[in-house]
């Protein structure tokens, strides 16, 4: 283990600003390089800035220096920038984990990782319980549900205003149901969880999914039933959402930190 893990951190939204926030002045971690489209270099540049002002602002992941890449970014991301990162032998972090909804996407990432014979590793996001059910699985799950509850408004710009008006909703709506992979498809900035839920236990296409609009709510509300040889449980997770995007839990932000500081850390839980 090196004293200092460089990071390439792609992505510079509001996952990705507020990673670097919070891994600003980390002595064993340190962001390097931050790797946007071309045409948002210059704004990328002004947001690193003070959080990470010797960080080198690109296009493309270096091909020396870096011990990690993060991606914080989406699927595009992951084709673009992480799968050659896997291929060379650099380790990845993934938190677009609806993004392997996509048919064959886990396969490939996972190809990527053995031929650079090193690893990818997907954080639990915005849901807690993914080491209990995944575990639960090695012993035998037979059913997994995901519901999805979320303010009107973190719906927008979603196939959940074909049909209605989220502004005008006056009670609890579904606005979905189907199988994980769909939710993924259909929501990919919302189903995050979804995703993760599945690959953690029966898989995309048996894991049911429910996602609601409640105007009642100003949280973003996670909840997983599993039952299995192992018993069963229900886990409910209130989450507030990340200020600079409601379609995200400020979780998902504090998990890639998590999962970052634990790959140093002497100590990991």
């Amino acid at each position: 283990m090196t004293a200092l893990t460089r990071i390439a951190l792609v992505g510079c939204g509001a996952i990705g600003t507020s990673v670097l926030e919070l891994l600003r002045g980390d002595a064993a971690l340190k962001v390097v390089a931050v790797v946007v489209p071309a045409e948002a270099i210059a704004a990328a540049q002004q947001a690193v800035r003070e959080a990470a002002p010797d960080a080198h602002v690109g296009s493309a992941v270096p091909a020396d220096g870096i011990d990690l890449v993060v991606e914080t970014a989406g699927h595009a991301a992951i084709e673009q920038h992480v799968l050659p990162a896997l291929a060379r032998g650099t380790p990845c972090v993934v938190a677009s984990v609806g993004a392997l909804s996509a048919a064959g996407f886990a396969e490939k990432l996972e190809a990527a990782a053995v031929a650079g014979r090193t690893q990818v590793q997907l954080i639990p996001g915005a849901i807690g319980a993914i080491d209990a059910l995944a575990a639960a699985r090695i012993g035998g799950l037979d059913s997994v549900r995901y519901t999805g509850r979320k303010p009107p408004q973190a719906w927008k710009g979603t196939p959940a205003e074909q049909g209605r008006d989220l502004d005008a909703l006056s009670k609890e709506t579904v606005i979905f149901e189907g199988s994980a992979r769909e939710a993924a498809l259909l929501y990919p900035k919302n189903a995050n969880v979804a995703a993760t839920v599945s690959l953690a236990g029966l898989g995309l296409d048996k894991t049911l999914v429910r996602l609601i609009a409640d105007p009642a709510t100003a949280e973003n509300v996670h909840t997983v039933e599993a039952e299995g040889a192992f018993g069963s449980f229900e886990l409910t997770m209130r989450n507030k959402p990340l200020a600079a995007n409601p379609k995200t839990s400020a979780l998902t932000v504090y998990s890639a930190v998590r999962a970052l500081r634990n790959r140093v850390a002497a100590l990991a839980i």
